[in-house]
């Protein structure tokens, strides 16, 4: 692998002669050049960057060097071409680095990197770059630094290391967090020498030579370092639930929500409940006037209920959880939920359908007992009014 680095502080990309990368490069594995962005520079202040057309804070990195860097770096006929060189170029707003991106850059055959400064790059770099090199804009966290020699350090070290014959043992690259295979799970807890130390020992099942259970044990131990860490790695469904409140954006995700989970309820009482036939904009409508909960798994929206005060009675409505997860919990914890929201009320009143025998059950696990029946003047429904004290 060739790998060319663009940087107005060469000195700082020094720390790439240490360690496995520096091994890598000494070896043959990695070819590498640092190049100073002001050799192709022809003024006598050596200038890179001006001011912003547009006006604005700070400095813009001029594309006339990077231009003729490219040209020297590429030589003049280059075309984005598959088996070509790939330019990655470090800015804050580029798309994010991970381990799938760094598995892909090192099956490259030529790397060039380019390191952002002042307010980041003239566009017109990256425009041009693309017409002659395969080129991505790549950003290594939601963070802002003074350049993108570290962000070159970082990307630079992940790939190599996945270069063939640059790890010692290329078993360990399998095992740790964020590697391909590992279930996207954080890396279990290690442990050496001193068993104990300081008060710490090291956990009994790793001691016990048996190693189906100590591959259980250690893949139990990622999956819980992960779950409190780093949630959003976990599959889908065991991603935590969040309840939080709604907004106007999640208008037409409640309305299709509010289609699919009462269908069962439409074939019980009829297709006229109101559930059934509001509009997209009626329920846009509802939404300023009420509390509105909705509770979203890996970003779905799976379950909602909403609560308004009516005097001193809190009054519960559209409680819902999507078909395919209903029977798991969601609406007992959504009902906690907004029950809980239902300061300075002293009760709590709902309506269900008369029909719904397994809605007048739920409600009765939780507390609410019958107050009367009577006949919905909209949809011509039997429903039952519910109650229960609150605190």
């Amino acid at each position: 692998m060739r790998i060319d680095v663009l940087t107005l502080f060469p000195d700082y990309l020094s720390p790439l002669r240490l360690s496995l990368v520096g091994r890598a490069i000494e070896t043959g594995l990695v070819e590498l050049g640092v190049h100073d962005l002001r050799t192709w520079t022809h003024d006598r202040h050596r200038t890179v960057d001006d001011t912003p057309y547009g006006g604005g804070a700070g400095m813009v990195l001029r594309p006339e060097p990077w231009g003729e860097a490219l040209d020297e770096l590429l030589g003049p006929d280059t075309a984005p071409d598959a088996d070509g060189p790939r330019l990655i170029l470090l800015t804050p707003s580029g798309r994010p680095f991970d381990q799938a991106l760094a598995a892909e850059l090192a099956d490259e055959r030529r790397l060039l990197f380019g390191c952002g400064r002042y307010e980041g790059f003239d566009a017109r770099i990256a425009e041009h770059a693309r017409t002659r090199v395969r080129t991505d804009e790549v950003s290594v966290g939601d963070y802002v630094l003074n350049g993108g020699e570290v962000a070159a350090l970082a990307v630079i070290e992940a790939v190599v290391r996945l270069v063939p014959g640059v790890i010692g043992n290329p078993e360990s690259l399998t095992e740790e967090s964020h590697a391909p295979g590992h279930d996207r799970l954080l890396e279990y807890p290690v442990y050496t020498k001193p068993p104990s130390w300081r008060g710490l020992d090291v956990p009994a099942e790793l001691f016990r030579g048996h190693h189906a259970r100590i591959a259980a044990w250690r893949q139990e131990q990622a999956r819980a370092r992960t779950r409190e860490r780093r949630p959003d790695l976990l599959p889908p469904a065991e991603q935590p639930v969040v309840v939080a409140e709604a907004g106007p954006g999640d208008a037409g995700e409640l309305f299709t929500l509010q289609r699919a989970a009462y269908l069962a309820e439409g074939r019980l009482q009829g297709w006229t409940i109101p559930p059934l036939v509001e509009e997209l904009a009626e329920v846009a409508a509802e939404l300023p006037h009420q509390l509105v909960l909705t509770a979203r798994q890996a970003g779905r929206l799976i379950g909602s209920v909403r609560g308004r005060a009516d005097g001193d009675t809190w009054r519960v409505g559209r409680l819902m959880v999507v078909p395919d997860r209903q029977g798991e919990g969601l609406g007992s914890r959504l009902l906690a939920a907004i029950e809980a929201r239902a300061v300075g009320c002293t009760r709590v009143e709902l309506v269900t359908g008369a029909a719904s025998t397994h809605n007048l059950a739920f409600y009765a696990r939780h507390g609410y007992t019958e107050l009367r029946r009577e006949v919905d003047p909209a949809s011509g429904v039997a429903v039952v009014v519910l109650g229960k004290p609150l605190g």
